[in-house]
């Protein structure tokens, strides 16, 4: 087992959302996260790059979570994804929203490591 749920918005369940992203800093996880009122968010980990068992760095807070908008579907308050990728010093985050819809987002990679790094291992 690599890590277990730590923070409100994970307690119920975490799980990996695809293969890890290989950055400059480490092997960049993204992750879901099952808290109250089964809601389902994104966040991300950051694992060492020569030891990936080690982790660096994980989110306190959500990278993502869904909207009131988002209530409505087959499958409410869940965002999910299956991976992103590194492009022009972005994070590409195709993601799907309450199995009705899917939309990309994006964060500067520099930013995110630089979260990571300083959350900590959690």
């Amino acid at each position: 087992m690599l890590a277990r749920p730590r923070f409100v918005w994970e307690l119920r369940l975490i799980g990996n959302c695809g293969s890890p992203v290989e950055t400059p800093e480490g092997w960049l996880l993204i992750t879901h996260g099952v808290g109250p009122m089964r809601r389902y968010r994104l966040g991300t980990t950051l694992l060492d790059r020569d030891d990936p068992f080690r982790i660096r760095g994980r989110l306190r807070e959500p990278l993502l979570a869904p909207t009131e908008e988002d209530r409505e579907g087959y499958v409410p308050n869940v965002v999910y994804s299956c991976g992103g990728l590194v492009h022009a010093g972005r994070l590409i985050l195709p993601y799907a929203v309450s199995d009705t819809s899917t939309r990309i987002a994006s964060v500067r990679l520099d930013q995110l490591l630089d979260r990571l790094l300083s959350d900590g291992p959690g």
